[in-house]
């Protein structure tokens, strides 16, 4: 059974991230705000990927100076839905 989660991001223009986790498995990765082209390719590239293994990948990656970014974002979202 499929479980939508919405993440509030700090330090990072977008406001939210939607995505959803099915047997340990992402679907639905939808940012609301931050860099669109962006946001949009990251969601593709997450559809049906392993929520486990994304956050090993996209955690701790930064943005500039800000000490993180969306995809650190969305790995620490994803981190915090996979240890409910």
């Amino acid at each position: 059974m499929s479980k939508e989660y919405v993440y509030t991001p700090q330090g990072v223009c977008a406001r939210e991230i939607h995505f959803e986790v099915e047997n340990g498995t992402l679907h639905n990765v939808k940012f609301i705000g931050g860099c669109d082209g962006n946001t949009k390719a990251i969601s593709k590239l997450l559809e049906g990927a392993d929520a486990a293994k994304t956050v090993e990948i996209l955690k701790g990656n930064q943005c500039g100076m800000k000490g993180t970014s969306c995809a650190d974002q969305l790995a620490r979202g994803i981190e915090k839905a996979l240890n409910e």
